[in-house]
């Protein structure tokens, strides 16, 4: 990467943000396209943005709680506010209780207050690929080396246990997993759950189980694995992440969390000790959404059957459109804002996208998560259905166009 221009007299950046931040030519190409008449954003991810019914006048009630006015710092959150999240893991039959839950403004930065309580600089935190890249900028971030440990599909998704064994040193400290994965749509099995936390307790790594899709399966009859259950008490270390972002699709609410649960009682006391003084640095959660977070959780009440019924609505579309023609599969998935197409291997999955831009189809390519092997697209399933449908016929349409005959 070509060194910024500076001022002979200005300071030198920090190694850690020598990113290359020039736009590739798909990025570039979707820049463009975004907005223009006539295309289809196959790529809609944020829940304001995706046409649902919010209920405005809860929401702005709720944030107007006289509570709001008042500053109390708790570097933990107000223990109303950790009362509501152990109330919503109590509908699902977990018992997480509000001593062990600290609040955050996100679950990003969940994940950097655990990134430096666990890891010092250079040390390693283990990730699965294909998942979402914002995790290789929190890792950097925080000075540490990411790993990538595999999940192979063969007829469903799996943690490559081998590989993840082999990738591990004497500075591996944490262990991410992700429930469902994004963008795979994966939900983790027992017996991964199970390879997972033996792997963590033989190299004495804590486990973070970033849970923000839980909710979000798509067959109402599947009960996913709930890792709240499943943390063993004599275990690793588990630290649940989650927060409004999905639970209640309310992204600029910015209230996240993280539950300590499993491991040594002792162990996790002093781990929730060290997590108060990091969050007490940040003094960053909000008192009005605090005040709020009773209210806004039982919105999911109402948004999230919306959402699901979006997602099963353009999945069925998706399964019906694919059964009809040769060129273009879904790999399989349970749960969920995505889904991952795979198409012929002619050419790449960036120089798919690019080729569907110039189509007026926006998609993501698989590159972008990771993926490697055979091309893939990611598209948001988010997305209003008509849309959706528009979008993938035209793209489909287009895969048909470009086969070679015969």
């Amino acid at each position: 990467m070509p060194s910024p221009p500076r001022h002979p007299r200005s300071p030198k950046f920090a190694a850690r943000t020598d990113w290359d931040l020039r736009l590739n030519r798909w990025a570039a190409a979707a820049a463009d396209a975004r907005g223009t008449a006539g295309g289809f954003d196959l790529t809609i991810t944020n829940p304001t943005a995706a046409g649902l019914e919010y209920p405005r006048e809860r929401i702005l009630a709720a944030l107007a709680a006289p509570a709001a006015l008042a500053y109390e710092p708790t570097p933990r959150g107000a223990l109303a506010a950790r009362e509501a999240v152990a109330a919503y893991y109590a509908d699902r039959g977990a018992p997480v209780r509000p001593e062990r839950l600290l609040l955050t403004a996100s679950t990003s930065e969940a994940y950097s207050h655990l990134f430096r309580l666990l890891a010092n600089p250079g040390e390693r935190v283990h990730v699965p690929c294909p998942s979402y890249p914002l995790l290789d900028h929190l890792a950097a971030i925080n000075d540490l080396e990411l790993a990538p440990y595999p999940l192979w599909h063969a007829g469903g998704w799996h943690v490559d246990a081998a590989e993840l064994e082999r990738t591990i040193n004497p500075r591996s400290r944490l262990l991410v997993v992700i429930h469902p994965n994004n963008p795979t749509g994966s939900y983790l099995t027992a017996e991964d759950w199970a390879a997972l936390l033996d792997v963590a307790a033989r190299h004495r790594m804590a486990i973070l189980a970033d849970e923000v899709f839980f909710d979000y399966a798509w067959d109402p009859s599947l009960r996913p694995l709930d890792l709240a259950l499943a943390a063993a008490p004599n275990g690793p270390p588990v630290f649940l992440l989650n927060g409004l972002s999905k639970i209640s699709a309310l992204p600029q609410m910015k209230l996240g969390w993280l539950a300590a649960l499993g491991g040594d009682d002792a162990w996790r006391q002093a781990a929730l000790a060290r997590l108060e003084v990091i969050a007490d640095a940040y003094l960053s959660l909000s008192a009005p959404v605090q005040a709020a977070a009773a209210e806004l959780l039982a919105l999911r009440r109402e948004l999230q059957p919306q959402i699901l019924a979006r997602l099963r609505a353009n999945v069925a579309v998706l399964d019906s459109r694919l059964a009809g023609q040769r060129w273009v599969s879904r790999l399989s998935a349970a749960g969920g804002w995505m889904a991952v197409l795979r198409l012929p291997g002619w050419q790449g999955g960036e120089a798919w996208a690019e080729a569907l831009l110039r189509q007026g189809v926006l998609a993501h390519p698989g590159e972008f998560y990771g993926f490697s092997g055979a091309p893939c697209l990611v598209v948001g399933l988010l997305t209003p259905p008509a849309a959706f449908t528009a979008g993938l016929d035209r793209l489909l349409e287009y895969v048909a166009q470009a086969a070679p005959p015969g």
